[in-house]
C-alpha cells in the first residue's frame, strides 16, 4: 500500500545559486537520502538524494520505467511520457531497440567524428571571434555544434535543424499550464520526422534515420518506434551536449585557478570533463522517474508497489561518501578503475547511449575553447547571468564572455 505520510518538499528545488546544485540535496543527503516530494503534477515521488542509493535504484529492474510511462502513473512533467519511447521502456523491449542503434556510437565510430566535430567548432568559434568581443558562447557555440551534431548523425537537412531546435525546446517544459503547447511541439516533430523517414525508405542516405528504417536480420522498428526514437535521440544529442558545454564552461570561468590549470596542461581536457560532468548540475531532477514493480527496501525506507522514485544523479555527484571534497572543482581528479564514478550519464541498463559522442564533443569544444581565446572570462558579473528556469534542463539562456582582443590562438 502507497504511504500516506504528507511531503515535506516540493520538487524540483529551485537553487539560489543556479549554477550550484539546490542546497537541499546536501541536506538530505544527511538527513533523509530517500524523502518524499511532491512534484509540479501534483503526484509525490521519493526523492533519492545519496550516491550509492541512487546507483540501486539504476541498476534495480524492479524500479521500472516502463511502469513511470503507463496510464495514472506519478509524473514530473505536465504530459505523460512516450509509451514507445527507448527511455520509456525495460528489457527485453529496451534491450532490442538498443541493439538496434548501438553501432552509431561505437568508440571507433564516433572517434571518427572527431574531424568533423572539430572542423564545426573552429568554424563557430571563427565566427565568434570575428564579431567579438563580446561574445555568447551559448548561442554562438553550445546550441549550433550540439544540434548540428546530432542532427548530422541522424541524418536531419541543414534547412529543417531551426524548426527542430524550437520543438525540442517546447518538449522539455515543466509549466503545466503548458502542456497543450508541449503536446502540440512534440506532435509537429513527429509529424516532420514521419515525412524524413519516408524520404529515407525511398532512398537510404547512410545516416542513421536512413539505418533505423532498415530491416535488421527480420527486424524491423514500427512507424511510431522509429519517430519516437528519433525525437529521442534528438532531444537529448542536443539539449544535454549543448548545456553541458555551457555549464561546463561557466564552472571554468567561476573557478579561474583550474581554467589557468587546464590552459597550461591540455592534455588534462579529458580529465576535466569528466570533473565538469560531475561537478555541474544538469537535468533539475537529476534522473528520470521510475515506479516500483514490487516492495523494494532502499535506504532504510520502504517503497511500496507503484510509488515513483527520482534518482538524483545531479546529488549523487556531490556526495562526500564517493568523492573526495565533492564541493572542489579539481581539473586533475584522478579517475580511478574501482573508484566510484560519476552518474551524470546514468548506470545500468540505462546507461546513456550517446556517452562516448558527448565526451568528444565536451572535449573538443571546451578545450578547442580554452586554446583558442587567451583571457577568456564572463562579460557581465555573474549574478546578471538568465538561467532557463521551468524546463527539465538547467542552463543558461546565454553565456556572454569576452577575451583578449587581437591574441586568439590558432
Amino acid at each position: 500500500m502507497p504511504s500516506k505520510a504528507t511531503p515535506r518538499y516540493r520538487f524540483p528545488f529551485q537553487a539560489a545559486r543556479p549554477s550550484e546544485p539546490p542546497p537541499e540535496f546536501a541536506r538530505l543527503r544527511q538527513e533523509e537520502p530517500v524523502a518524499l516530494v511532491e512534484l509540479p503534477t501534483g503526484d509525490r515521488a521519493w526523492l533519492v538524494t545519496g550516491y550509492h542509493e541512487v546507483r540501486q535504484v539504476l541498476s534495480d529492474l524492479r524500479f521500472s520505467r516502463a511502469a513511470a510511462a503507463a496510464p495514472g502513473a506519478p509524473r514530473l512533467r505536465p504530459v505523460p511520457p512516450d509509451l514507445t519511447s527507448i527511455l520509456s521502456l525495460d528489457p527485453p523491449r529496451h534491450t532490442r531497440l538498443r541493439s538496434l542503434v548501438a553501432y552509431a556510437f561505437t568508440g571507433r565510430r564516433v572517434a571518427g567524428l572527431r574531424p568533423r566535430i572539430q572542423a564545426r567548432t573552429d568554424a563557430l568559434l571563427d565566427d565568434l571571434v570575428a564579431q567579438g568581443p563580446p561574445g555568447d558562447l551559448a548561442a554562438g557555440l553550445a546550441t549550433p555544434l550540439a544540434m548540428a551534431v546530432i542532427c548530422e548523425i541522424l541524418g536531419v537537412p541543414e534547412e529543417g535543424r531551426e524548426q527542430f531546435r524550437q520543438w525540442t525546446d517546447t518538449v522539455l517544459n515543466l509549466v503545466p499550464a503548458e502542456a497543450g503547447r508541449l503536446v502540440a511541439a512534440r506532435s509537429a516533430l513527429h509529424e516532420y520526422l514521419g515525412a524524413l523517414v519516408a524520404d529515407k525508405r525511398r532512398s537510404f542516405q547512410g545516416d542513421l534515420l536512413s539505418v533505423l528504417a532498415s530491416d535488421h536480420d527480420g527486424d524491423r522498428l514500427t512507424h511510431e518506434e522509429l519517430l519516437t526514437f528519433g525525437a529521442t535521440l534528438l532531444t537529448a544529442g542536443y539539449h544535454t551536449v549543448a548545456a553541458a558545454i555551457v555549464n561546463g564552461t561557466l564552472a571554468l570561468l567561476l573557478h579561474p585557478q583550474e581554467l589557468t590549470r587546464l590552459r597550461a596542461q591540455p592534455p588534462l581536457i579529458a580529465t576535466a570533463v569528466e570533473e565538469l560532468l560531475r561537478f555541474t548540475p544538469g537535468a533539475v531532477s537529476g534522473g528520470t522517474i521510475r515506479v516500483a514493480t514490487e516492495d523494494v527496501e532502499l535506504g532504510g525506507v520502504t517503497i511500496r508497489r507503484g510509488e515513483a522514485v527520482i534518482p538524483s544523479t545531479t546529488s549523487a555527484n556531490r556526495d562526500g561518501c564517493a568523492f573526495a571534497d565533492p564541493d572542489v572543482l579539481a581539473v586533475d581528479r584522478p579517475v580511478e578503475r574501482g573508484k566510484p564514478s560519476h552518474l551524470a550519464f546514468g548506470h545500468g541498463v540505462h546507461h546513456c547511449l550517446g556517452a562516448s559522442l558527448a565526451r568528444l564533443e565536451l572535449r573538443v569544444a571546451i578545450g578547442t575553447l580554452v586554446r583558442r581565446l587567451p583571457g577568456l572570462r564572463l562579460a557581465v558579473p555573474a549574478r546578471e547571468l538568465v538561467w532557463s528556469t521551468n524546463t527539465m534542463i538547467r542552463t543558461l539562456t546565454a553565456l556572454p564572455v569576452t577575451w583578449q582582443h587581437g591574441r586568439t590562438e590558432e
